[in-house]
């Protein structure tokens, strides 16, 4: 009985927690940035032209150089992904989202690390990697092999 309410506060604080992730200002910067991402025509258009394009490249890369269409689709795939990445929109939600991983992943260690520092904790980011250089089970530089 005193481990479920135990738990139950546990849950209640990660609510609490939560709650403030999502009101914070990387957050609202996400939604912000995603909402310009959808709505903006221009954006979605470039979008869509990569995926219809990655579509085909996918398909010559199924033979390679030998495929009769592989120089052109190597360079339009090049020129519509860069034209993609050089949109604003998709610039800054790119930036949103990776500050909001980052936000992620810091409370993440922050958790882990004040349970043990030997919790493992995803993350993306290199900085918040733990000691062990890649995690348990990853042969590295820990000795590890749970």
């Amino acid at each position: 009985m005193l481990a479920t309410l135990e738990r139950m506060a546990i849950l209640d604080k990660a609510d609490e927690l939560a709650a403030m992730i999502t009101e914070s200002e990387e957050a609202e910067h996400y939604r912000k940035s995603l909402y310009k991402l959808k709505n903006s025509r221009e954006t979605q258009r470039k979008i869509q032209d990569f995926v219809k394009m990655k579509e085909l490249y996918e398909e010559v890369q199924r033979f390679g150089k030998y495929h009769p269409e592989y120089k052109r689709v190597m360079m339009s795939i090049r020129e519509l992904k860069r034209d993609m990445d050089m949109d604003a929109h998709v610039a800054e939600f790119r930036r949103a989202e990776t500050g909001l991983q980052n936000l992620l992943d810091e409370i993440s260690m922050m958790i882990g690390s004040s349970v043990s520092e030997h919790i493992k904790v995803p993350a993306g980011n290199p900085f918040f990697e733990s000691s062990c250089g890649g995690g348990c089970g990853s042969g590295g530089s820990c000795g590890c092999s749970a």
